[in-house]
């Protein structure tokens, strides 16, 4: 094992390969911190740069690409209130709301540090425990994932503020968007008004820089008394207050890493469901829920941790039973086959050395987003001195530029548009837009477990809870719904004995 070890640190601290991660890590925050553009873009475009690489730097690439991307999403978020990527959407508004209180080096601090401090869990557990984690996750069938589903959607309503009726609506007109197309599991195409660019669904990344980026540009057009400058002022020390949150919320930084890893190594879920999942968590389990969206960081905290241990946890299933944990890790598998890396139980027999220097590698890349992240972060704070009347123009660019490059499709502008509109006329109106986006990236998913789930049953909806995992799941999602009404029920009874 030593000799693995040491081969394996003398593969990954090659000139050549520190280069390689250096340029990808470079190469991740850019594509990331660009609205439009994604962790998952990044790696697709390196794909092609890895056909003439080694195995070792072509993976590493890769790690060090998503590991940045998925950081370096949170900067626009937290200065524009645009998600790079869209495992930022679901703490965009409160780490928005704090550069708005001139906190914005607090909120970007906390999306650095806890994004290092997340994925050094996942890779921890990626490397101690693989094989454990792909086996429970193996265990999930279309029953388990329906619950786990409703759980995610039940936690929207969470994520909806002080509204609950205003969620569910936000909440199903997602999972409207959601059922357009021919997506669905008996091909049938819907809500298409005979639009052949509809038949595909509604694409998710037009869609998400329509309802956060275009919404931004609509707004300033429509009330152009506001500053022209971006509040906040310049971004100070980020590492500054840093060491106080991790001792004020030591628990949402465990319970977001944990939850983060976890969820990732179920295939098919990812970063963006684990800090969704997690913000939402971190809310319910609050002893301040009242803050969370006033620019509040410890939901920022705690699924800034989760979407990080996610990008490891997505590992777990692809090296030891070649299942993607998500789209990234569905690319990865490609290029492991292509460099003779083959994913299975046998791929720790037949190549130790790599897999340890890919265990080095995940260590380096989180290690490396500190200097590189603080870098990137006071690149950006420039932004903050453009007047918006120049700065808005720019967005709209990018907005069209990046919807149109992700399908190279005219029509995904349009989408961009309709919905930029869209989430206007919901905020102006009190609707949050967290659980439409919420929405759609679940809804297609809890319609094909639940129909597939009926099949296996043959109608029999007690089947639902005849698995334990299944069971476990079911019961937690109801109790969520029942609970909030017990207790408000319980509150009522005792202010009328007062």
């Amino acid at each position: 094992m030593l000799a693995n070890l040491y081969a394996a640190f003398g593969l990954v601290f090659d000139p050549y390969v520190l280069a390689v991660i250096l340029g990808s890590s470079i190469f991740g925050l850019f594509m990331g911190a660009i609205p439009g553009l994604s962790a998952t873009m990044a790696v697709a475009l390196l794909v092609p740069v890895t056909f003439f690489m080694p195995p070792v730097p072509a993976v590493a690439a890769m790690v060090s690409a998503t590991a940045m991307a998925i950081f370096s999403g949170d900067i626009p978020g937290c200065l524009l209130r645009i998600p790079g990527t869209p495992s930022s959407a679901a703490y965009t508004d409160e780490a928005y709301a704090m550069t708005m209180k001139g906190k914005g080096e607090i909120a970007l601090g906390a999306s650095l540090v806890f994004s290092v401090i997340g994925g050094l869990f996942g890779t921890l557990v990626l490397i101690l425990a693989a094989p454990a984690l792909a086996e429970l996750a193996l265990k999930f069938s279309s029953f388990e994932y329906f619950w786990l589903v409703l759980m995610g959607l039940t936690c929207a309503i969470f994520i909806a503020s002080e509204n609950p009726l205003k969620g569910f609506v936000s909440l199903f007109i997602g999972m409207f968007i959601a059922s357009i197309g021919m997506g669905n599991p008996s091909g049938v195409p819907r809500f298409t008004f005979d639009n052949t660019d509809l038949l595909g669904g509604v694409s998710l990344v037009p869609l998400m820089v329509g309802m956060f980026a275009m919404s931004e540009v609509l707004r300033f057009a429509v009330s152009r008394d506001q500053k022209m400058e971006i509040p906040g002022g310049a971004v100070g020390n980020v590492f500054k207050g840093m060491w106080d949150l991790m001792w004020k919320y030591p628990k949402s930084v465990l319970r977001g890493s944990v939850l983060g890893t976890l969820v990732g190594a179920l295939p098919g879920a990812g970063a963006d469901i684990a800090a969704w999942m997690s913000y939402a968590m971190s809310k319910k389990c609050s002893k301040e829920p009242e803050k969370f969206g006033t620019g509040h960081p410890e939901g920022i905290v705690e699924s800034g941790a989760a979407n990080n241990s996610a990008l490891a946890g997505a590992w777990i299933p692809a090296l030891v039973f070649g299942i993607p944990g998500d789209s990234i890790t569905a690319i990865v598998i490609g290029v492991l086959y292509m460099k003779n890396l083959n994913p299975g139980p046998m791929i720790f027999v037949e190549n130790p050395v790599s897999m340890y220097a890919i265990f080095i590698v995940f260590i380096l890349a989180n290690l490396l987003m500190l200097p590189l992240g603080y870098w990137c972060i006071k690149v950006s704070k420039r932004i903050l001195k453009v007047p918006r009347n120049i700065l808005m123009p720019l967005i709209l660019l990018f907005c069209i530029v990046g919807s149109y490059a992700t399908n190279n499709s005219v029509s995904d502008v349009g989408i961009m548009l309709v919905f930029g509109l869209l989430a206007y006329l919901m905020e102006e109106n009190g609707f949050p837009v967290a659980p439409a986006v919420l929405g759609v990236v679940l809804g297609g998913m809890l319609e094909e477990h639940f129909v597939t789930s009926m099949i296996k049953a043959d109608g029999e909806v007690l089947a639902f809870f005849s698995r334990p995992i299944a069971g476990t799941l079911g019961v937690c999602t109801i109790l969520l719904w029942v609970l909030p009404l017990v207790v408000s029920r319980l509150r009522r009874k005792q202010l009328a004995q007062v």
